[in-house]
């Protein structure tokens, strides 16, 4: 499994609309991936403007799959001046 989590830090003046496009990310990944298994999406308590995505896909392949769909390019264009800072990482999950 793929593991990809994004932490955002967005525009206060942004929230709302950067929540309904994340949200909106999420169901459609899911709904039409099918190699996105999860797509959370969760805002720090003390500070709204931090954004955390934990997504899995099946594998590195089905995540570049996820960057290359027409919602995921729109959305992406969408946020990108609701957003001051953006860290991604990667990982893969093992099994013993």
């Amino acid at each position: 499994m793929h593991i990809v989590i994004v932490d955002f830090t967005v525009r206060p003046d942004a929230l709302r609309a950067f929540g309904a496009a994340i949200l909106e990310q999420a169901r459609t990944s899911l709904e039409t991936e099918a190699g996105c298994r999860q797509f959370d999406v969760a805002w720090r308590d003390d500070d709204p403007g931090h954004v955390h995505l934990y997504e899995i896909y099946d594998s590195p392949a089905a995540f570049e799959a996820h960057l290359q769909t027409g919602h995921f390019k729109r959305f992406d264009a969408l946020v990108a001046p609701m957003i001051v800072d953006k860290q991604v990482r990667q990982m893969t999950r093992r099994f013993p």
